[in-house]
């Protein structure tokens, strides 16, 4: 288990394009798989692998997320020494608001200036996957490598890596010469690393951490790179978001993802079971507690409370706690975020390509 390093997370990332769903929250804090939020998956693995000291990076709208987050108590980080710290803006008096990645950790310097681990993780809230980070470590350590990335073969990423016998040559944003090694936004590097590369990149004033660290520096630094096998999924858009989602349906993947070494820890509500109407029809779907059930579920995933009326026709849908789908309503590719209404009769319809995302609070 690791105990000489310490976990960061980037909450609100900048590639993550979710509409609605991240209007009024960070995107670590958008609901996700029926009772998760996307941040559970990179938290859970830092705590799995024995990560005791987890700072999390936030720029707006972070309000949903110290809620959900609380004390750390979900994921045994309420600790005396260690435990979660909230890595705000204007943390530190020289850095506002940042633009990109090396503004949020030059915000972070001083966090990381008093800590005494020797090695820092970094991850993204918007990767589903819960792999060893112990084994990304470990590996980084016996290679001797100064930075080692993590990447999955053949998904959509923000950027891919060029690797030449197990090192990456560079960073770029589309894939280059059939290669589609997909970059993972995680990776491990030495605290003391970290912030000179940091301090330097700012006098450059450079802020984009791929374009002016890890391509920039892919040959003067020997940066390794950590192939990951489980399954892995970038959300960065709303279509992202809906086919992480429908994975979930597939039982390969919730063995991969929810695996009994490795799970995967949220903030518990403690809820009635659901309840299904003699008519009510469930098909290939997932539903948390709470709900009552009397129309047509198929291929959707429904969160807590939901209530879905008789006559109703629910199709490829992700309905969020507390929405209400009214008596003979049909609806085939919706994402309704939370307290979401659909009245009586409404009939709409999206496409797998294009989902129609409903925000909090709204009535239709």
């Amino acid at each position: 288990m690791l105990t000489n390093a310490l976990g960061m997370i980037f909450c609100s990332s900048k590639a993550a394009s979710l509409n609605e769903l991240t209007s009024i929250r960070a995107v670590g804090s958008v609901p996700f798989g029926a009772r998760y939020r996307l941040i559970d998956f990179a938290l859970s693995a830092f705590v799995n692998s024995g990560i005791s000291k987890v700072g999390l990076i936030t720029k707006y709208n972070y309000k949903s997320l110290a809620d959900h987050i609380g004390s750390g108590a979900a994921w045994d980080l309420d600790r005396k020494n260690g435990g979660i710290t909230m890595i705000t803006p204007y943390s530190s008096s020289e850095i506002g608001v940042y633009k990109d990645r090396i503004d949020a950790l030059g915000g972070a310097l001083d966090y990381l200036v008093h800590a005494k681990e020797d090695y820092v993780v970094i991850s993204d809230s918007n990767v589903v996957t819960s792999f060893w980070i112990e084994d990304l470590v470990e590996e980084h350590i016996n290679s001797g490598a100064q930075i080692t990335v993590a990447y999955k073969k053949d998904i959509e990423s923000n950027s891919y890596i060029s690797i030449n016998d197990g090192k990456a040559s560079a960073f770029n944003y589309e894939a280059v010469s059939g290669e589609k090694n997909g970059y993972l936004e995680t990776f491990v590097i030495s605290r003391e690393l970290l912030i000179n590369l940091v301090k330097e990149a700012s006098t450059h004033n450079y802020t984009d951490l791929i374009v002016d660290i890890f391509h920039r520096k892919a040959v003067s630094l020997d940066i390794r790179c950590f192939e990951v096998k489980e399954y892995a999924k970038m959300v960065n858009n709303v279509h992202d978001f809906f086919e992480a989602n429908m994975d979930l349906l597939s039982k390969n993947v919730r063995s991969d993802l929810f695996k009994m070494v490795t799970p995967v820890y949220t903030k518990l509500r403690d809820e009635m079971p659901t309840k299904y109407g003699f008519d009510a029809k469930v098909e290939n779907s997932l539903i948390a507690e709470g709900c009552v059930i009397e129309g047509e579920v198929k291929n959707s995933i429904i969160f807590r409370g939901v209530k879905i009326g008789k006559g109703a026709r629910v199709e490829n849908c992700i309905v969020m706690q507390s929405g209400v789908i009214g008596e003979n309503a049909q609806l085939d590719y919706i994402v309704a975020d939370k307290n979401v209404v659909f009245g009586d009769g409404i009939a709409l319809m999206g496409s797998r390509s294009f989902p129609i995302v409903i925000g909090k609070n709204f009535t239709v």
